[in-house]
């Protein structure tokens, strides 16, 4: 296969311009084409353009351009990544496709459709050696491959993304008969590793895997739903987070998809699947075309099975009750089961939890998982050859938590077959006798491999490290109920978080000492790194929440100190030290990753410091290190420090995150040096390798005192909140905060260019946490925040 540099997308509508863009985000030039317009548009016929005009010709892949500047959540990791997109159509530029490594059809869902494009605009103008993949999310490739030549089909396949395609890690990959397998196999390869896609191989049945299994789980719910005559909020407080869903459940993901594209979806399904023993199962009832007709779309026309309305007290939403045909007001209804199920510390253990209720939640979540675990039992090999590529389908496609077969086992998988059978189901003799579908031996995961019998190990990339295989494999050195230490082979060390929501705690920072000094004595690097669902929140707000209501605020005092040890700690460690932040690294989690020599983090981290949401500052040497990254950067560069601290002053006072790594470069939070995994398969694995590079020739950091910007930068940030203030954009109290940031990260009350330590500032730092703590203010901010998850301006 020839290197792949420049793409082409055919088809600029939302799918094909959001794949566009995540072309452009993993560093390739496209080509975007459309059809050429058939008529004016009024303000074209005002401005006296024809037909013929290059901007009319040009205007629906033009649009589709446009409109990824505007989309939310945004398809660019950064919008000047829109400049790699070229437009045209396919009348005029088909020949530029001659220049594509690789071709991406994604037009109309529509076998003729396609084919045309095909015969018209792909085949006179590919490349030799240049790939072709269609789009589809679930036509057949087999039959698209008729229409093209012996040659071509070789390196013919689908590539399916799912949308939106920045976002969602599922890609399913299907060569058609004739497509050359390792060619196939070295497109997964290159959209895994460029475009961070988790790879599952399906085979060429309707509707692929995820949506297959997805879609009939959903129409599961709604029947059982009808059967206990349960209400739609009813069935969403069931089938999401308690049953290892997200917690857009089943009724919010379809107002999420699109009510319409969930009925076209279960309509092709059951038109193309006559041997289906379910094929009744995608029937939907009459009420939900109604909804369709009525334009109960979901998300994109504010109302689906669910809407939500602006009132004099606020936002008031409703669901639709299918019976009385009308919305009624959310009842947030409790059931037992799922408090209890809640209670569990693993999903595995929540849904078996669930699932042994006796109440009408338990009841149905264990009628939908049976019949959806059946389903899925009976799949292979019809759509994929092992339950590993089910599996990661499910979670990555949909979200689940645990893929259909990770469920059984957490519920047992003889267990769950008994009491199938008590149900009467309709339970596949292949499924009597299993153990469990998974199993760890010598630190390796295995599968049940249903064809041979036998066990089998999981596919694992070379670079990609699985933490809870590492800790089984090589042992964990040192562990508490909130952190570990974890041997990740070739003397680097990962100081790994595991608390809820991963937030700081003390045993936390104990470990995280303990972490350096270990990997100074036995090591040659250190990993901050974990799997959980997100990196860091950083402090715990409860905890000081309580320190401040029981006026310990010396206690408050030693444990910000505490924090800003262990940060100083890493920074000025003997070995190397990188951060390999994902998803959240916000406030105290930001901090940590501030003060490691390197960050390799997942290209989707939302990185910030955040304290100023709840009244406080960053004390765990946020503040501190933003005035020592401006100061240092002036030095070097020989520039005036006051626009450095101006801006990063802004990052703190409005709370800014960045809404994805690339963006953290430009807010200040990584460096040139720091690098982007793709992959989040492959994140500690990189960072362990950048670790590992640094180890090399690694010079540890020498603490050296550094000009202070001074009183005179703090004065000109408080006379600019002062005009703020005098302008209504900010409350007193804001004002009161934001000259408190700026007394510390100024570096106190003394001239520009004093000579100042970084212990200097974290004083500072901590003095002025404590001080906003003993704040009523800032007291109202932090229980607003607890009780609402929502900032409080005051």
């Amino acid at each position: 296969m020839k290197k792949i540099k420049r793409a082409g997308v055919l088809g600029a509508g939302v799918m094909g311009a959001t794949i566009a863009a995540h072309l452009a985000n993993a560093g390739l030039d496209v080509v975007m084409l459309d059809i050429v317009p058939r008529e004016l548009t009024a303000e074209e016929k005002n401005k006296g353009l024809s037909l013929e005009t290059p901007a009319v010709r040009n205007r629906i892949a033009q649009n589709g351009l446009n409109s990824l500047l505007q989309m939310k959540p945004a398809p660019f990791l950064l919008k000047e990544y829109a400049s790699r997109i070229e437009i045209g159509n396919f009348e005029d530029h088909a020949a530029k496709l001659k220049d594509c490594d690789w071709v991406i059809e994604v037009v109309l869902e529509n076998m003729e459709v396609k084919k045309k494009v095909f015969q018209d605009i792909v085949i006179p103008n590919l490349s030799d050696g240049a790939v072709l993949s269609t789009n589809t999310s679930g036509l057949s490739v087999n039959e698209m491959a008729a229409v093209l030549p012996e040659e071509l089909k070789k390196r013919f396949l689908v590539t399916h993304f799912f949308n939106p395609p920045r976002y969602m890690r599922l890609m399913e990959v299907v060569g058609c008969s004739e497509a050359d397998p390792r060619l196939v196999e070295a497109m997964a390869g290159f959209i895994n590793r460029r475009l961070g896609k988790g790879i599952v191989y399906c085979k060429d049945t309707p509707n692929f895997v995820a949506n297959r299994i997805g879609v009939y789980s959903i129409a599961k719910c709604l029947h059982h739903m009808l059967d206990m005559g349960l209400s739609v909020e009813e069935v969403d407080a069931v089938a999401g987070k308690p049953t290892g869903r997200p917690k857009t459940a089943a009724f919010k993901t379809s107002d999420l998809v699109g009510l319409d594209t969930m009925a076209h979806v279960a309509k092709n399904s059951y038109e193309a699947l006559s041997d289906d023993e379910e094929r009744e199962v995608f029937c939907l009832p009459d009420w939900f075309s109604e909804m369709i007709t009525n334009n109960q779309l979901g998300n994109k026309t504010g109302q689906g099975f669910y809407k939500k309305e602006m009132t004099k007290d606020g936002v008031q939403r409703y669901y639709w009750d299918y019976l009385k045909k009308e919305y009624l007001p959310l009842q947030k209804p409790k059931f037992e089961s799922v408090k209890f199920a809640r209670m569990a510390k693993t999903t595995g253990e929540r849904i078996k939890a669930l699932v042994q209720g006796e109440d009408q939640a338990a009841v149905f979540a264990w009628k939908t998982l049976r019949d959806t675990l059946l389903y899925s039992f009976k799949r292979i090999p019809e759509i994929a050859d092992d339950v590993v590529n089910i599996d990661n389908a499910m979670k990555w496609g949909f979200n689940w938590e645990l893929g259909p077969f990770e469920m059984l086992d957490a519920i047992g998988v003889q267990a769950f077959v008994e009491r199938a059978e008590k149900d009467q189901a309709a339970v596949p003799d292949g499924l009597k006798g299993i153990e469990s579908f998974y199993r760890i031996e010598n630190g390796k995961r295995l599968y049940f491999d249903l064809k041979t019998r036998t066990y089998r190990e999981v596919p694992v990339k070379e670079d990609a490290l699985e933490l809870y295989l590492v800790k089984k494999s090589r042992g964990v050195l040192e562990k508490n109920d909130n952190a570990s230490i974890v041997d990740l082979g070739d003397g680097i060390l990962c100081l790994e978080f595991h608390s809820p929501q991963n937030s700081l705690s003390d045993d936390m920072i104990d470990l995280s000492m303990r972490s350096v000094e270990l990997a100074e004595n036995e090591g040659q690097g250190l990993v901050v790194g974990n799997q959980g669902e997100r990196f860091s929140v950083g402090a715990n707000l409860f905890m000081v929440a309580v320190g401040i209501a029981e006026g310990k605020f010396e206690e408050i005092d030693a444990s910000v100190r505490k924090i800003q040890d262990a940060t100083m700690a890493l920074k000025y460690a003997h070995v190397p030290v990188v951060a390999a932040p994902f998803q959240m690294a916000l406030g105290g989690g930001c901090e940590y990753c501030l003060h490691c020599d390197a960050v390799n983090a997942h290209v989707e981290t939302y990185m910030g410091l955040v304290e100023m949401g709840v009244g406080l500052l960053p004390a765990g040497g946020g503040t501190k290190e933003m005035c020592v990254r401006a100061a240092e950067s002036a030095a070097l560069y020989g520039i005036d420090v006051q626009p450095l601290i101006f801006k990063f002053f802004e990052n703190i006072a409005m709370a800014k995150v960045s809404m994805g790594a690339a963006e953290a470069f430009q807010l200040g939070y990584m460096r040139q040096g720091d690098t982007l995994s793709m992959d989040f398969a492959s994140l500690l694995g990189d960072a362990k390798a950048k670790a590992l590079s640094l180890a090399k020739t690694y010079i540890p950091r020498m603490a050296a005192p550094f000009k202070a910007p001074g009183r005179s930068v703090a004065a000109s940030i408080k006379s600019q909140l002062w005009n703020m203030k005098e302008g209504g954009f900010i409350t007193d109290y804001e004002y009161e905060m934001g000259s408190t940031v700026a007394w510390v990260i100024s570096g106190g009350d003394v001239d520009p260019g004093t000579l100042i330590t970084e212990q200097y500032v974290l004083d500072l730092e901590r003095e002025a946490f404590v001080g906003l703590c003993r704040n009523q203010k800032t007291v109202d901010r932090i229980n607003h925040m607890l009780k609402t998850n929502k900032p409080l301006r005051n």
